[in-house]
């Protein structure tokens, strides 16, 4: 009996002590699981300090400007707060976030017309080498070189292009393109390997060029 009941006084302490969840010890997934389930603020600073320089980092670097990434980072984790029940069981939450936050960063974007420029134009580096612009690409891919020099309604057409792509080659596009991130950060945001990353790259400026080859008659006509 007393062998019985030590044990059950050990299992019911490990029980209590598993219940007071060490936010630090435990998976995104979790945390936002817990936070899900109680709302507790504790655990929801606990994820934003988590992201808090690697997220602001890519939106500043998508945005190009800091009081505007800064913006975009709060609007992105309201978001977070506001769609928590949305998230679906055993989906990773890094690939999520980063969705939302590039929305939110696109969204800022088309309300400043000038940061949507800069981020059109931004040249991409694979290590030490530039493998150029977004436009430039899509105007190669397109047999077009006028589009690359061309920044009103070329460049509209490109934007709106980009975001009409299937969400993992308009995620890639973001991230690399926009959001200048290295192919092997990409690759972790989106938990795929690198060569994944590169092949939906590649489809998606595919796609791109052939959407330009197929307005171009009648754009040009």
């Amino acid at each position: 009996m007393k062998k019985n009941t030590k044990e059950e006084l050990n299992r019911t302490k490990t029980s209590s002590t598993q219940g007071l969840m060490d936010p630090v010890a435990v998976s995104d997934e979790q945390l936002l699981q817990s936070y899900r389930e109680a709302s507790d603020p504790t655990v929801f600073s606990e994820l934003v300090s988590r992201y808090q320089r690697e997220l602001y980092n890519y939106l500043r670097r998508f945005l190009g400007d800091a009081t505007l990434a800064e913006d975009v980072f709060q609007a992105t984790f309201f978001q977070v707060h506001q769609k928590r029940d949305s998230f679906e069981e055993g989906r990773k939450f890094r690939p999520w976030l980063y969705t939302i936050a590039t929305n939110q960063a696109i969204d800022a974007q088309r309300r400043n017309r000038r940061h949507r420029r800069l981020s059109l134009n931004q040249p991409h580096q694979a290590g030490s080498e530039s493998v150029g612009t977004l436009i430039d690409l899509v105007a190669s891919e397109g047999g077009d070189p006028a589009l690359a020099v061309e920044s009103g309604e070329e460049g509209a057409w490109v934007r709106g292009e980009v975001e009409a792509l299937p969400e993992p080659l308009r995620n890639a596009v973001n991230l690399v393109y926009f959001g200048g991130m290295k192919y092997r950060d990409a690759a972790k945001v989106m938990s795929v390997p690198v060569g994944t990353v590169k092949s939906r790259l590649h489809a998606a400026i595919q796609r791109l060029g052939q959407a330009w080859r197929d307005v171009q008659p009648a754009s040009r006509s």
